[in-house]
């Protein structure tokens, strides 16, 4: 009996971890499918409240730059205060966020809400990744950084299509995709609260509030490259959000709200699927070969939207998209190696601060250019950005170091 008892306990103990995993996942991927939510409605904005593409793009960067607040000033809290109990506060700050986006007809509430879901975001971006981190199985090796990288992506995802189709297909238009994203969350909450806690609570919660990036030493040499990938992806991501409704509007000619987050969704669907294939490849070569195809991807785009095809457009929005998953998740895999869990937290806020960074800066410098350039030539730029990051990242990429 006395060798039966560790053996059950253990058994108990990889239980409850599934559950905090699995917790953590739904509650990241809720977190996000919240945060797409108002994508197909850019164009509803635009008709009826009168907003242009420069408010739309401020909109992201208030959202980025919420976030980014909260990375810089939260983002190790959960160290200190647990994972589940900032996990919770992440979510309840996005559904405020949600509630005040009921009722949208200034850009100063839009720009509220997204403000107050991006703090939301943040706090969840470095917690909930660490939960996921935390609780993840050991098997497959490759499980935890796909999980914590991709999952926001498969919730930008359903957060997308969903929206869409509710905007167009189903009553109140303007309100009941933000109505669902709030049940959403309410049941994340109550997952979360139900599941055992990774992190041990200890003294210093008020002194982490100080802003503070910390990367461990063995893996700072992977940062320049880290920086290139992330700055270069997400940037294209906050494109699609802020321009990309305009774009199928204006230039490929559809104004289905279910289309428009179709193929918001072509690019953060086959992220997903493209993460797991970056796995079979050591971090510096599934990054050459993430971006390279990446760039591949940003070149169709750019071709897609100046002949008016928008076939070839969510081709290459997939090619980019599955590329991006290859890139991010070995960017991620690289920073979390040999980490312990006190690690976690803060590299989780450095990429995350990478970014936003790079979703909120060529963002703002876009929507100050959209009033004197067109957006074909807007989304020249980013290309522009893609092919600078692709020839860094395959002359520069190296992996981790195996020791200290």
């Amino acid at each position: 009996m006395h060798n039966v008892a560790p053996v059950i306990n253990l058994a108990r103990r990889r239980r409850t971890l599934r559950l905090a995993f699995l917790s953590a996942v739904i509650s990241l991927m809720a977190a996000f499918a919240a945060n797409a939510a108002p994508v197909p409605l850019y164009n509803t904005y635009r008709a009826e409240d009168g907003f242009t593409n420069a408010g739309v793009s401020l909109a992201v960067v208030a959202y980025s730059v919420g976030t980014i607040a909260a990375l810089l000033v939260l983002g190790r809290v959960s160290n200190h205060l647990g994972r589940r109990r900032t996990a919770i506060a992440s979510l309840g700050l996005l559904l405020l966020g949600c509630l005040l986006l009921l009722n949208v007809h200034t850009i100063g509430t839009l720009l509220t809400g997204r403000l107050l879901m991006g703090v939301g975001a943040g706090l969840a971006s470095s917690s909930l990744t660490s939960y996921i981190v935390d609780a993840a199985p050991s098997r497959p090796a490759w499980l935890a950084s796909v999980a914590s990288s991709q999952t926001p992506m498969l919730g930008l995802t359903v957060g997308a299509i969903a929206s869409g189709a509710l905007v167009q297909f189903g009553p109140w238009p303007r309100e009941l995709i933000y109505l669902v994203a709030v049940g959403l969350l309410l049941v994340s909450a109550a997952l979360i609260a139900i599941s055992p806690e990774t992190a041990t609570p200890t003294p210093g919660a008020w002194r982490s509030l100080r802003p503070s990036v910390r990367v461990p030493a063995r893996v700072r040499h992977l940062l320049p490259v880290a920086a290139a990938v992330l700055l270069s992806t997400w940037a294209t991501g906050a494109f699609y959000q802020a321009f990309v409704p305009a774009l199928v509007d204006d230039q490929l000619h559809t104004h289905s709200p279910l289309v428009l987050g179709l193929v918001f969704a072509a690019y953060m669907a086959p992220s997903v699927l493209g993460a797991p294939l970056g796995g079979r490849f050591t971090p510096a070569a599934a990054q050459r070969i993430g971006m390279i195809a990446f760039l591949a991807g940003m070149i169709g785009i750019v071709t897609a939207i100046a002949s008016g095809t928008l076939v070839l457009f969510i081709t290459a929005t997939i090619v980019a998209g599955a590329s991006q998953g290859i890139a991010i998740s070995a960017t991620t895999r690289g920073l979390l190696h040999g980490s312990i869990l006190a690690d976690r937290a803060p590299v989780f806020t450095a990429i995350y601060l990478l970014s936003y960074s790079g979703a909120a800066f060529p963002s703002l410098i876009s929507g100050l250019l959209s009033n004197g350039f067109s957006l074909p030539q807007i989304t020249l730029g980013y290309g522009a950005l893609a092919l600078v990051a692709t020839v860094f990242t395959v002359i520069t990429a190296r992996n981790p170091q195996t020791s200290d």
